[in-house]
Formats: C-alpha cells, sequence, structure tokens
C-alpha cells in the first residue's frame, strides 16, 4: 500500500511540472493577418475591371494567405480554363511564397528548381502575386487570360493597389 501511494504520489509531481510552463516555453497557438472577403472581392473587381478596360476576357481569383480561394470572378466570354488557372496562379505565388513571373524564370527546363513545375496545381507563368500587409503574406491574387503573363500581372497589381491602404492601415 505504501509502495502504491509513493508511485501515485510521483505520477502526479511529474505530472505537474510538465503543466508548469517555463518562462520561455514556445506558444502553443498562432495568430496571423488573412485578407477578409470583403478586400478579395474589391481586389478582384479592381483587376477585372482592368483586363476588362484593356480589351482582355480573364478570370480573377484571390486567395488567402493558406492558398483557399475567397473570391473568383470570370469574364462571361473568358475561356473555360481561365477560373481554375487564375485560382492555381494565386495559390502557387502563396505557396512559393514568390510572385509567379518570378517562378516562373527559376523552375525553366535545365534549372535545379524545374521539377516544381510537375507538382500538382502548380502554374508557373506570370499573373500570379501574392499580397502583403504590414510584411505579412495576406493572399495572393492570380489573373488567367489576358494575352501573357505580363498583362495579367498588370491587371493583377491594379487589383492588388486597389486594397493596399486599406490593408496597410488596418
Amino acid at each position: 500500500m505504501h509502495t502504491i501511494r509513493a508511485v501515485l504520489m510521483t505520477a502526479v509531481a511529474a505530472a505537474g511540472v510538465g503543466m508548469a510552463a517555463p518562462a520561455g516555453a514556445q506558444k502553443m497557438l498562432n495568430s496571423y493577418m488573412s485578407l477578409s472577403s470583403a478586400a478579395a472581392q474589391q481586389a478582384a473587381q479592381a483587376a477585372l475591371a482592368r483586363c476588362q478596360k484593356d480589351g482582355y476576357t480573364v478570370a480573377v481569383a484571390v486567395v488567402d494567405r493558406g492558398g483557399q480561394p475567397l473570391v473568383m470572378l470570370r469574364d462571361p466570354l473568358a475561356g473555360a480554363h481561365t477560373p481554375q488557372t487564375a485560382i492555381n496562379k494565386a495559390a502557387t505565388a502563396v505557396s512559393f511564397r514568390t510572385d509567379t513571373t518570378e517562378l516562373a524564370a527559376t523552375t525553366q527546363a535545365g534549372k535545379a528548381a524545374s521539377g516544381i513545375r510537375h507538382l500538382p496545381n502548380v502554374i508557373a507563368v506570370g499573373g500570379g502575386l501574392m499580397i502583403r500587409a504590414k510584411g505579412s503574406i495576406v493572399g495572393g491574387i492570380g489573373v488567367s487570360g489576358a494575352p501573357g503573363g505580363d498583362a495579367d500581372d498588370a491587371c493583377a497589381k491594379v487589383g492588388i493597389a486597389a486594397i493596399n491602404d486599406a490593408i496597410e492601415l488596418e
């Protein structure tokens, strides 16, 4: 009986030590910023409007910081492939923490990172940009359907510019 009591007391003491958090303990929860649906909608609308003004029929997608779609807008005349391509461009930019134009250059055939292009849903062509606020990635925007990645990038930049001041000040 005395031995059982000693074992139990030792177990309780050990458990108590495990519960006490040392002064320099790691945080158990993360807190982070992510783009709101309202900001995503505003950015997508601005990007789509710019492309339409320039005569391009595109799809625009905005994703959260985890690469999950928040908004997808498509010009009625945009190709059937453009919605998923826009989502994947935005998610690729967020996932690799680089704009897809830069990723396209660093993953060309023969380069060490060329295998990245073969991963599922990775789009290594221009048109996917990260959205940052206060130094952190909060989302991404992707545009697909303009004639070339540079034109897709230009529309995406207009979308980011439409919300940049508001998300930096929040």
